[in-house]
């Protein structure tokens, strides 16, 4: 194998680190990445639900103009812009997620990292790649050329 078929420093487990330390950073890795995903599930819903008030607003209005004056009002009244829970509009839910549970996630796993494995990221995909990738095979490379 060659220097230039070798993973970077940054992805190359430090010494001393086991694998059962590896096994459980990738593991929490994991965690992390579905959070990400959970995340922007939310961000959709945030989207979705401000889209979907915009289009009520439209709605409202071509009814006001299709002369259904008293439906228009009661869902003006009703439903456009609404609190989607209890004092809060979707962006306020968004708020409180990123400042709370995800920004505390983020640290946790950052500070893992930090401890345990000089702050490396993704030891364990890492790995994986060097483990299942065919050495020396166009498309299997360790890492982009000239890095």
């Amino acid at each position: 194998m060659t220097n230039d078929d070798t993973p970077d420093n940054s992805h190359r487990r430090p010494d001393g680190v086991d694998d059962a330390t590896v096994e459980a950073l990738g593991k929490l890795s994991e965690a992390l990445e579905t959070v990400e995903h959970a995340r922007g599930q939310l961000y959709a819903f945030h989207r979705l639900t401000g889209a979907a008030d915009l289009a009520l607003g439209e709605a409202v209005d071509l009814l006001r103009a299709a002369g259904h004056d008293e439906i228009a009002s009661e869902l003006n009244e009703e439903l456009v812009g609404r609190n989607v829970i209890e004092g809060r509009w979707t962006f306020q839910i968004v708020e409180d997620y990123d400042d709370g549970y995800y920004s505390a996630f983020r640290q946790a796993e950052a500070s893992a990292r930090a401890l345990l494995a000089d702050g490396r990221r993704h030891l364990f995909e890492a790995e994986m790649k060097e483990d299942r990738r065919t050495h020396g095979r166009r498309g299997h490379e360790a890492r982009p050329s000239g890095t």
